[in-house]
């Protein structure tokens, strides 16, 4: 008796792949889900500023202070509007930081090159000490963390991150887009 070869299917012939499942959500999207990622967030950055804010009222600053340190100490000869682009804080609040910090010797000023009109800030020597060991603060808590953590959840971390923000300071942050942009 002879076997039936089994047919194989021509070529041009489409033959659709099984249907699978919809995938699982990765998360519980529900309101108490985002409710407890908001409460996250915001005693991680409580929690996470707390080290740095220890410093700062030592010296009589707060956190806009530090804010102001640190994009200035990132962006040296950054002006006026580009910090208020980054900070999105209106130009009476930026003028009292700025003034305490300039006042205190933490920041210096100097008029633009082409438009003398601008104000150009960079930090003092002072100015970097100060920034350097606010960084110093956060960064042994941060490494502390992400030590812990491991290299999975860090790069989990910086997608989340990444996802919160828009696509202004997503450029900035991956120097294809100025402070004006943020």
């Amino acid at each position: 008796m002879l076997k039936a070869k089994p047919r194989e299917p021509k070529a041009d012939v489409f033959i659709p792949p099984p249907k699978l499942p919809p995938p699982a959500p990765v998360v519980d999207l529900g309101e108490a889900e985002m409710r407890l990622a908001q409460a996250l967030l915001f005693f991680a950055y409580r929690d996470f500023t707390n080290v740095a804010d220890q410093v700062l009222e030592e010296l009589g600053l707060g956190r806009a202070h530090h804010r102001a340190l640190h994009f200035i100490g990132r962006n040296p000869g950054i002006t006026v509007s580009g910090l208020l682009a980054i900070l999105r804080i209106t130009k009476q609040s930026l003028a009292r930081v700025l003034n305490a910090l300039v006042d205190q010797g933490y920041v210096a000023q100097a008029p633009g090159y082409e438009d003398r009109r601008l104000r150009l800030l960079t930090l003092t020597e002072s100015g970097q000490a100060l920034e350097r060991r606010l960084f110093e603060c956060q960064r042994e808590k941060l490494a502390e963390v992400y030590r812990a953590a491991g290299p999975q959840a860090v790069e989990g971390f910086r997608t989340v991150m990444r996802a919160l923000m828009d696509k202004g300071a997503l450029a900035y942050i991956d120097g294809t887009g100025s402070p004006e942009d943020t």
